[in-house]
């Protein structure tokens, strides 16, 4: 019921109805409402952004061994949300949530090693683990694995790869997709340059609150 208040499914959109919902299933131990709880704390999405109380209920929730908990977790250390940034603990849940087969946790695993973030930098393990995201229908995955074709990290240069990727992940909703698939028309990169494809897709991109995209506009 949460879900529908938030989303407006079969009801008018209330935020603030959903987050009264989610947070008496959530002081059930409702994991599902936890997850979603979290995510409105972070976002300020309906309600007061408060960082300190999505790390402790990422904590609650990581506890019972919920995959999306851990993962939430892993982005409050690698991003100083309601904790101290701390490198090495968010690899070390990503990678735990990674080996639990969430397509979320392979994503930032690969962000790690792709950024050296609490641990090495290694380029072909953050490209195997973006392919591993990609390969479960992970828009960011796609994403990330685009920018790897396009840039040569991890693999070989394969632009036509590259902007298919950036397609698929756009056609998914991701506004990262979104807004470098307008790139691309933009500039005429990995595609033929067509202005009028670039503003559809930085505008998509921007109503999800893209700052770039918004400045292209």
């Amino acid at each position: 019921l949460g879900y529908f208040n938030y989303q407006g499914i079969e009801v008018e959109s209330n935020k603030l109805k959903a987050f009264e919902l989610y947070k008496k299933a959530s002081d059930l131990n409702n994991s599902a409402a936890q997850y979603d709880l979290i995510n409105m704390y972070m976002d300020g999405d309906g309600i007061n952004k408060d960082h300190r109380k999505a790390y402790k209920l990422s904590l609650k929730l990581a506890k019972k061994n919920y995959s999306s908990g851990i993962n939430l977790l892993g982005y409050c250390f690698y991003n100083g949300i309601g904790t101290s940034v701390n490198g090495y603990q968010a690899f070390t849940l990503y990678k735990k949530v990674a080996d639990l087969e969430n397509s979320n946790g392979m994503n930032n695993l690969g962000l790690c090693y792709d950024n050296g973030i609490g641990i090495e930098a290694n380029e072909q393990k953050a490209f195997e683990l973006y392919q591993m995201a990609a390969n479960l229908e992970n828009s960011h995955g796609l994403n990330n694995l685009a920018c790897c074709y396009k840039n040569g990290l991890g693999t070989v240069i394969n632009y036509q790869k590259a902007f298919e990727l950036y397609q698929k992940a756009a056609d998914l909703g991701n506004t990262y997709g979104m807004y470098n698939l307008g790139k691309c028309y933009e500039k005429g990169i990995l595609v033929k340059k067509n202005i009028n494809k670039s503003i559809y897709w930085y505008e998509k991109s921007a109503m999800q609150g893209h700052g770039n995209a918004q400045c292209k506009l």
